[in-house]
């Protein structure tokens, strides 16, 4: 029974997947579409992007502390005119040369600081998408093998009742079986059908999902196999799940780096009530030199400029209140992700635990539910038993069935959001997950 499940289940999954490949097969398993997913997925590519552009403005904010260089050339007329004498006017150049440095400016220094606080939550934001990309393949690949078992599953089960219809005719037609047997075999027949053609319309979403995440759809998919290692997440402690959460989860040291920033962000603002001092060397030309003089006569100014604001129309204090409800806002989005961090720790794990127990369960209740299908056949031939009987017993085995495999791929996925919410997935444990694929 169980080879002719599994080669049901290959049939349903090569036809539901032939009407979606357009492109040859590429991925066959976890790692082979994670790989995939790495190098076409457009969610990691953004975020890599957006923390690529985060230290570009790093580089700004360090760059405006550093020498600043110019040059300028410039080329006139100038002209004289008196009552006395006709107007009279010559060609002037202006060239100049100057480096300037800030010596001393608290807000552009702060203004620093907060850019590389950003430019350091984004690295955690990148990281953090990373696993969630890792979560999100496993999912999608996860979804997908469950809804072929339950395609395999419903086919089964509308297969059964087809049997069954025959059989209640040909006991109708040697009088054994009334026709309103016969009638209830059909109800439950259609209903089966209806059941099937909504499991395969299932199937394609759920390889629809994981072609959204790869950028095209694998032909095959490596099964997971009957055997699975039921063992409880170590340490047995949720409590100590929360604590490493709340230490390495990636997204609530990106939500923390962002209030540094505002931290950083308001002292800036506050910067703009102090003085600044910066130094300035100027080379040049005397202005209005006659164009084409070739004395080589050269001005140099060297200067300490001490600028000291007086007052701004209150603009600063505005900029500083402002950057104060944003520190507000940052730690508010702090402690929420705080609290959902915690929250994701605790559900994964008490989903692990439980899980062990529904996996169990729910094998159970099929090796059960073929017990009483294979009795109420042989009590429906001696007559113990009637036609509803049977075909509750068969639609009871489908129902079964169908927890038994959402029972075990939701036991390996909640491995996996455990590890997210510890903020310790990597491609390693989808490696582990890898190996339990057939």
């Amino acid at each position: 029974m169980r080879e002719t499940a599994c080669r049901r289940r290959a049939v349903a999954l090569a036809c539901a997947w032939f009407a979606l490949a357009c492109v040859p097969a590429r991925a066959d398993d976890l790692l082979d579409v994670y790989a995939q997913a790495r190098a076409n997925d457009p969610v990691l590519a953004a975020a890599d992007a957006t923390r690529a552009g985060t230290h570009d403005l790093a580089d700004q904010a360090r760059a405006a502390l550093l020498p600043q260089a110019s040059a300028t050339a410039a080329i006139g007329r100038e002209r004289d005119s008196g009552a006395a004498q006709p107007a009279a006017s010559s060609h002037t150049t202006d060239v100049t040369l100057g480096v300037n440095q800030v010596v001393f400016d608290a807000g552009l220094w702060s203004q620093l600081k907060a850019a590389r606080f950003n430019a350091d939550a984004q690295d955690a934001t990148l990281q953090a998408a990373q696993q969630d990309l890792c979560l999100r393949v496993a999912t999608a690949y996860f979804d997908a093998l469950l809804a072929a078992d339950i395609l395999t599953s419903v086919q089964a089960n509308e297969d059964a009742f087809a049997q069954q219809v025959d059989q209640s005719q040909q006991r109708y037609k040697a009088g054994l079986d009334a026709q309103v047997d016969v009638d209830q075999s059909r109800v439950y027949q259609a209903l089966a059908h209806a059941n099937t053609i909504a499991a395969r319309q299932a199937l394609v979403d759920a390889m629809s999902a994981v072609a959204e995440i790869v950028g095209s759809t694998p032909s095959t998919l490596k099964a997971l196999r009957d055997e699975l290692p039921l063992v409880p997440p170590v340490p047995a402690d949720p409590q100590a799940w929360v604590d490493t959460a709340l230490q390495g989860n990636p997204a609530l040291w990106a939500a923390q780096r962002g209030v540094d920033s505002a931290e950083s962000s308001i002292a800036a603002a506050r910067a703009g009530h102090l003085p600044s001092l910066s130094a300035g060397l100027n080379l040049g030309r005397p202005t209005g030199t006659p164009y084409g003089d070739t004395s080589g006569r050269l001005t140099n100014t060297v200067a300490l400029t001490l600028n000291v604001p007086l007052f701004a129309g209150g603009a600063t204090q505005a900029r500083v209140s402002q950057a104060v409800h944003q520190r507000d806002g940052a730690r508010d989005s702090l402690e929420t992700q705080r609290r959902a961090v915690a929250r994701a720790a605790k559900t994964a794990y008490g989903s692990v635990v439980a899980g062990i127990g529904q996996v169990l369960a729910t094998r159970d209740s099929v090796a059960a539910a073929q017990a009483s299908l294979a009795a109420t056949r042989v009590g429906r031939e001696v007559g113990n038993r009637t036609m509803t009987d049977l075909l509750n017993a068969i639609q009871t085995l489908a129902q079964a069935q169908a927890a038994y495999a959402q029972a075990r791929h939701q036991f390996i996925l909640g491995r996996l959001q455990l590890q997210q919410a510890a903020g310790a997935l990597t491609e390693a444990d989808l490696a582990n997950v890898n190996a339990l694929l057939q």
